[in-house]
């Protein structure tokens, strides 16, 4: 038997990405944006409200980055969900980040999180979700295997739970993509 919940925004998993820009005076800025993902192949959406100042940094730089949270900074990640930019000027300091430019884009890279997506602003549709060209992915050694990809039980990237509202890392295999099914047919 299932149990209806009506019209929610409830999806598995839900990333959690920290967005970084630079301002005007060229300082950095991070928020956390649960609603994003990849909506074409090289391009990034996340819906930012106009009112971030992320999204005006965006704007007018045109280039951000999307660091993917991990366990390890998960506190850091909600801080910079929780603060904003508009009324916190030292919120990426105090979150504990550090940056560094981005060597693709006119954005920082946050040092502490492992992987980053450096992009390209697009544009932003009339929904307010922001569209990004993807021009480089990084990714910390640290994170990765034996075969030099990322390996997500060494990264251990975090997925919000709407329905709880709790942090969940990510990381364990139960399956190979594009092999398994084929046992079917």
């Amino acid at each position: 038997m299932r149990k209806n919940f009506l019209s929610q925004t409830w999806l598995y998993p839900m990333p959690v990405l920290i967005v970084a820009t630079y301002d005007e005076h060229g300082a950095p800025d991070a928020m956390n944006a649960a609603w994003g993902g990849i909506v074409e192949y090289g391009l990034i959406g996340i819906c930012l409200a106009e009112s971030h100042k992320t999204t005006k940094n965006i704007l007018k730089r045109k280039a951000f980055t999307v660091s993917i949270a991990d366990a390890a900074h998960v506190v850091a990640a909600d801080y910079v969900g929780l603060v904003s930019g508009n009324d916190e000027p030292k919120k990426f300091e105090k979150a504990g980040f550090t940056a560094k430019k981005s060597e693709y884009a006119d954005a920082p890279v946050i040092q502490e999180l492992p992987v980053a997506l450096e992009c390209e602003y697009l544009k932003t549709t009339e929904d307010g979700l922001v569209i990004g060209k993807i021009v480089n992915v990084s990714a910390d050694e640290s994170v990765l295997g034996e075969n030099g990809k990322i390996d997500p039980s060494k990264f251990r990237p975090i997925t919000f739970d709407p329905v709880n509202n709790r942090y969940l890392a990510l990381g364990e295999v139960v399956g190979n993509a594009f092999r398994d099914g084929t046992a079917l047919k």
